[in-house]
């Protein structure tokens, strides 16, 4: 199974310039900075290059997110276990991971992608740090009778 993690592109701050305050209105409403959405564009159109034509795209429901996943051009279903500080276990389960069979697109935020990453690879620390726009391809396969989880490449908007 293949996992991409997305994180949403640059966004505007917290009109309330609350750090650190997710999930509440203000943070879902907000947008994508001009950068955020040349990010977002550059990525989304890298992406569309590489995935199959049967792959799943799941975003959070956070405007910066549909904001970045519309840039894919592709259809994408919102799914509120995306939503900001959502927990590392419901994004797996929503994926499905590792038993997927196509590959799952995951539009969302930090720290949660993060996560998602350090546990998939085993960090040792809980979380993963994420540049703004990047995403992380991640794959899980059998070796010789053992299943393993690889990453496949990381990706930035500057090195699209």
């Amino acid at each position: 199974m293949d996992l991409i993690l997305w994180r949403h592109a640059e966004a505007h701050e917290h009109p309330e310039g609350i750090e650190g305050l997710q999930g509440d209105a203000l943070d879902l409403e907000r947008r994508l900075t001009p950068r955020g959405e040349k990010q977002a564009a550059r990525m989304g159109a890298w992406l569309d290059r590489q995935l199959p034509e049967g792959a799943r795209v799941y975003a959070s429901p956070a405007q910066r997110a549909q904001q970045t996943a519309a840039a894919l051009g592709r259809k994408f279903r919102t799914r509120d276990e995306l939503l900001p500080g959502a927990e590392l276990e419901s994004v797996l389960a929503l994926v499905g991971w590792p038993d997927g069979r196509s590959p799952v697109v995951v539009i969302g935020h930090q720290p949660t992608l993060g996560q998602v990453i350090a546990r998939l690879l085993r960090l040792p620390e809980p979380e993963c740090p994420m540049k703004k726009g990047a995403l992380w391809w991640l794959r899980n396969r059998e070796r010789a009778g053992r299943m393993q989880n690889l990453l496949v490449t990381v990706q930035t908007p500057e090195l699209t």
